[in-house]
């Protein structure tokens, strides 16, 4: 058991201090994001809001979320990942707090627009900090400890967000989340100091002009259309999910809330570990990115084989493994895929693929659903992510060969 505890801490160590400090903001942020995963209850059970309403305010939530990358990720490379970061935290919080005093269709969708561009602006610039404070050859790993923050909060806040609804109400998740998110900010400006932008005008006075924009690369493309296609079923499990559990599985929220927590906690306990030692295998990020799409199309699949609530654990521990195997790598092949200088506009354009599925993907699961139901909604999204898993086979070859012509 000491053995296990003392690999598990060497998981950890030689990452700079400022992955640790971005981690703790992050963790403090997402902590508080308890309104996201219970928005689409919110929004069906107090505003009394249909699905298809529902689905287009949700994307409103991906619009904003497109718009905000964009802007964030030519932010961070004309002022600077630290300001983006700083202003985003700060106006997302303030956003979150005036949300609640909205109620109707039209304001809604105009709230969420403002309040996902604001917070979503930050995306980018999270990426890019990681890889500047990361010392060299430990980018998956910091990008695994920021997530590892994220889902360690993200596990804390539906749960906490669960058990307030049940006993409180809904709107008080809505100053917590606001209140959190400024004090995020203020975690930022207090323990994360800007790193100089030392070789910046250099990189970009020379590097720009070879590399070219991530909307001119065609393995890019083809890799973002297969991030956004993941994505568009990944993010049926906070819209469409939650609704699922209620009104076919008879859950309360605080249920609801437990059953998020596992999603968060074996991130928390197994990622860092499972993408070390995938590290130590050489495990091709192209690759992980195929097993992580694998994992979660079957996450649906067995939702379909019986009516036993236990199946929902199953489900969400198949595509916990996913977010787990997939998520750091392809942030890794992102990374790596971009040339120096244009860091922030790649991130931006891998950033922009989650927000074209929040666009396009809670709208179109809260449309199957009222169409097709539930059983019909899994088996499509079963066998749209078969295709996209082969997909990314076919990257893994275009890359591989991209790669023999460059030797």
């Amino acid at each position: 058991m000491k053995k296990i505890y003392t690999n598990y801490l060497a998981n950890f160590r030689g990452l700079s201090r400022e992955i640790w400090l971005l981690s703790l903001v992050t963790f403090i942020n997402r902590a508080g994001a308890m309104v996201i995963p219970f928005l689409s209850l919110y929004l069906i059970n107090v505003e009394g809001f249909t699905l298809p309403q529902v689905g287009w305010i949700m994307s409103c939530f991906g619009l904003g979320s497109l718009f905000g990358t964009f802007i964030g990720g030519k932010l961070t490379d004309t002022i600077g990942f630290y300001k983006v970061i700083l202003g985003s935290l700060f106006l997302g919080g303030v956003g979150f707090i005036l949300l609640q005093f909205i109620n109707t269709f039209y304001g809604f969708c105009v709230g969420i627009f403002i309040l996902t561009m604001m917070a979503d602006a930050g995306r980018p610039a999270i990426f890019v900090a990681a890889d500047t404070y990361s010392r060299p050859g430990n980018t998956t790993r910091s990008i695994t400890l920021i997530r590892l923050a994220i889902n360690l909060g993200f596990s804390i806040g539906p749960l906490v967000g669960g058990l307030i609804i049940a006993h409180i109400n809904y709107t008080s998740l809505f100053w917590i989340d606001g209140f959190t998110c400024i004090l995020a900010s203020a975690g930022v400006f207090i323990l994360l100091k800007p790193k100089k932008q030392k070789d910046t005008n250099a990189e970009k006075a020379v590097v720009v002009k070879e590399g070219i924009p991530p909307y001119l690369n065609k393995l890019f493309i083809l890799f973002f259309i297969i991030m956004m296609a993941n994505s568009l079923a990944f993010v049926q499990y906070f819209s469409v999910m939650p609704v699922y559990y209620e009104k076919a599985h008879f859950l309360s929220e605080d249920i609801i809330g437990w059953l998020l927590f596992i999603n968060g906690a074996t991130i928390v306990i197994f990622e860092m570990p499972l993408i070390a030692w995938l590290d130590r295998m050489r495990i091709s990020k192209t690759m992980a990115t195929f097993w992580g799409i694998f994992f979660l199309g079957l996450s649906f699949l067995v939702l379909n084989f019986t009516s036993w609530n236990g199946i929902l654990v199953i489900a969400m521990l198949l595509m916990t493994l996913g977010e787990m195997i997939g998520f750091p790598f392809s942030n890794a092949l992102a990374l790596e895929m971009a040339p120096k200088g244009r860091k922030g506009s790649y991130m931006a354009f891998y950033s922009m693929s989650f927000s074209f599925a929040h666009l396009i993907g809670h709208n179109g699961g809260m449309n199957l659903v009222n169409s097709f139901g539930y059983f019909n909604t899994w088996t499509i999204f079963s066998i749209f992510l078969l295709f996209v898993s082969g997909l990314t086979i076919w990257l893994y070859v275009l890359l591989k060969k991209s790669e023999t012509k460059n030797i």
